[in-house]
């Protein structure tokens, strides 16, 4: 639905606009309000980020150390909180800074339990870890391929971070003639769930499109799940004629 956004350096295709950065940074100060602007990402984080560690739990972390995610394109840190309280140490990355300032905040005025693992945030481009040279056990990129410029250049790039044998997550929509009605027309123009301008229909993205990219980039898909609003929340089903969120294994 609502999108977390990701950008990198004017060289890369795979970054996404200044007109999306713009389009999210004016939503930061009501990121965290659940009746607000971002209410749709509100109702849909548990399910995504519940997901995302139930289908990790393979994964080995090193000796004395937790499973290390990176978060992209975290916006005000709806996800990158929910992932650190699920155990994973999590580095939430942004190209907006007001996003990055507003995910700061209520990490202060709102501290993680004693419980959460170590989550940390940093304002700038994902191609500035790739070329730090950064690897992640999970890399998570949550309604964001939809936003960017070149889809298979930001699969590489999600491969690039994630170690031999990590995993990445994303979730984004298909394009079908539902996902235009409920998501662009519906969401956007009949319901106002979501600000006009969030999404273009023409970059949702299909579950076997999304496969084939994946695979030229040196990932598999492992499992895959519809998202779908069933009253009261949203749940996992096999429709993912609309909103779905795909694991992949690298290696």
């Amino acid at each position: 639905m609502a999108s977390e956004t990701v950008s990198g350096s004017t060289s890369h295709r795979s970054s996404v606009s200044d007109s999306e950065i713009a389009h999210f940074s004016a939503l930061a100060k009501d990121w965290w309000n659940p009746r607000g602007p971002m209410a749709p990402l509100h109702a849909m984080n548990p399910l995504r980020t519940d997901w995302v560690a139930s289908r990790t739990t393979s994964l080995k972390p090193s000796e004395g150390k937790r499973l290390s995610l990176l978060d992209i394109g975290c916006g005000a840190g709806l996800a990158s909180e929910a992932f650190a309280k699920l155990g994973f140490e999590t580095l939430g990355l942004d190209a907006s800074p007001d996003g990055i300032e507003a995910a700061r905040a209520h990490q202060a005025t709102y501290p993680l339990p004693p419980s959460a693992a170590p989550l940390t945030y940093r304002n700038g481009s994902a191609e500035d870890l790739v070329d730090e040279g950064a690897e992640f056990d999970v890399v998570s990129a949550l309604e964001v391929i939809e936003h960017v410029n070149d889809p298979q250049d930001f699969l590489h790039m999600l491969a690039t971070l994630t170690r031999p044998g990590g995993m990445v997550a994303v979730s984004t929509m298909s394009r079908t003639p539902r996902s235009f009605a409920m998501a662009k027309l519906g969401a956007e123009y009949l319901l106002r769930m979501l600000p006009v301008g969030t999404h273009d229909w023409k970059k949702f993205i299909k579950p076997e499109e999304l496969a084939a990219m994946a695979r030229n980039a040196g990932l598999r898909m492992t499992d895959i799940a519809g998202m779908s609003y069933l009253p009261p929340r949203w749940r996992t089903t096999r429709d993912t004629g609309v909103n779905y969120i795909a694991m992949f294994t690298k290696g």
